[in-house]
């Protein structure tokens, strides 16, 4: 297993892992799935705030991060997101992606770190309550998806002490 930066070559391995997820689950409330093109020009952007798992020659994870909201006063807060290939949970590389993630972030002087989480996605709660994120809020029924009403749960990470 390797953690690094995503390079535009990742964008079909991450097309494929996000896409899924898009389609067969309620973990995102998005219902558009992503080209390649879209997912190579975020990794460009974001340069060493967007890393990937590799595992047998492969994409097998990814996280990354961007603006939590617009305006001067929240640049110090970013919001994440990462998937993992359904073979590739369990193994510690989720953990092993937030790692890097977290560094990246604080070298770049970012203060909080916000998770936004399908309440359908208990998984993703928990996994984040042991990274070390607080629950910061419920909103209930704020995404629809499959026909349903979900709520969203607002996690958050204190990264850097001022």
């Amino acid at each position: 297993m390797n953690v690094r930066q995503a390079v535009r070559a990742d964008a079909a391995g991450i097309a494929r892992i996000t896409n899924a997820i898009i389609r067969g689950s309620l973990i995102t409330f998005t219902t558009r799935e992503r080209r390649e093109d879209e997912i190579a020009a975020d990794i460009a952007a974001r340069g060493p705030g967007f890393v990937v798992a590799e595992a047998s020659g492969g994409v097998v994870g990814f996280a990354t991060f961007g603006p939590f909201r617009a305006g001067p006063g929240y640049a110090g807060t970013v919001e994440h997101s990462i998937q993992l290939a359904p073979e590739a949970r369990g193994h510690g590389l989720g953990r092993a992606l937030m790692e890097r993630l977290e560094r990246v972030a604080r070298d770049n002087e970012i203060h909080v770190m916000v998770a936004a989480i399908s309440g359908a996605n208990p998984d993703g709660i928990a996994f984040h309550a042991a990274m070390g994120f607080a629950h910061a809020g419920r909103m209930p029924e704020v995404g629809f998806k499959a026909g349903q009403w979900l709520d969203l749960v607002l996690m958050q990470k204190i990264l850097v002490k001022h």
